[in-house]
């Protein structure tokens, strides 16, 4: 279930406020001592993350399915998925939802039901914590998560049953501007860098094919820049993925297979970003569900 964004935070009766993390998306299946831990794009993640899944094995009902985010927290306590990527520091299952519980389908239950039945099943630890609510008040909530750095919020009705996709009865409000965004292509390097100069960004939507959102060329360190080069060199193609000339001469096009975390500051009215930064590869996203969103 996926939250729809929406452009200002609001209040709303029976609706509850809860911390966005920037993390990986992880649904947790339990049953007995065996336990897989799976990304949005189906792909195994048990084996990277050990310490979580013998967590989960130990919980006392037999059968479970979660649903949360893996995070890694800097020391202020917020979290950072450039950290998760570069495998620095402690890794952590936040879980916000259950969905099944010794033998019970719970996705039609509402939402408080389902919250119920996850703090029954899950004791936090070191290496499983709930999902944390703010404020009850939508406006505050927003507040407390700028005054503390957030990336945004995470706005719930608490009737809502669990439904696969993206939903109007979860919404989002962000704070701090951070999405994923297709690699089309790179440019040449200049000056001292190696291997490439910035990449060539873009999202899907509007039935347009992939739409160019501009450029980004900070963010990288040597090995980063040495490693993602290698990745990028076997997608080389002739033709350019995006559905407009990206205008940037001398450039090389790969195919649109890579999926790239970015912070910016904003849309420019051409609709490119703004003082980006590269932030790390995602494996977790299928490139073509990186579409286009507007509050």
């Amino acid at each position: 279930m996926l939250a729809s964004l929406v452009g200002k935070p609001f209040n709303r009766e029976h609706w509850v406020f809860e911390e966005k993390y920037d993390g990986v998306r992880i649904l947790a299946y339990k049953e007995g001592r065996n336990v897989s831990l799976m990304s949005r794009n189906a792909i195994d993640r048990t084996s990277r993350y050990p310490e979580i899944a013998t967590a989960i094995g130990k919980l006392r009902p037999e059968t479970l399915l979660l649903d949360g985010e893996i995070v890694v927290f800097d020391s202020r306590g917020i979290s950072r998925f450039q950290l998760l990527q570069q495998g620095r520091g402690r890794s952590q299952y936040v879980i916000f939802d259950c969905l099944y519980r010794n033998g019970q389908d719970l996705r039609n239950e509402p939402l408080s039901e389902r919250r119920a039945a996850l703090e029954r099943s899950v004791k936090p630890s070191d290496s499983l914590l709930w999902g944390a609510r703010l404020a009850t008040d939508g406006r505050k909530a927003f507040q407390m998560a700028s005054r503390r750095g957030l990336e945004g919020i995470i706005a719930k009705n608490l009737g809502s049953r669990y439904v696969e996709g993206r939903s109007l009865e979860w919404l989002k409000v962000k704070i701090h501007r951070e999405d994923e965004f297709v690699i089309g292509g790179f440019t040449r390097p200049s000056g001292t860098r190696q291997h490439f100069g910035a990449l060539l960004l873009g999202v899907y939507g509007g039935g347009d094919g992939l739409r160019y959102a501009g450029k980004v060329g900070t963010g990288f360190d040597e090995q980063t820049l040495s490693s993602l080069y290698r990745k990028l060199r076997e997608l080389i193609q002739r033709n350019s993925p995006f559905a407009s000339d990206p205008g940037e001469r001398g450039a090389t096009f790969v195919a649109p297979k890579l999926v790239a975390q970015i912070s910016y500051s904003e849309w420019t009215e051409e609709g490119k970003l703004r003082q980006p930064v590269y932030l790390g590869l995602r494996d977790d996203k299928n490139p073509r569900d990186v579409v286009w969103q507007s509050p």
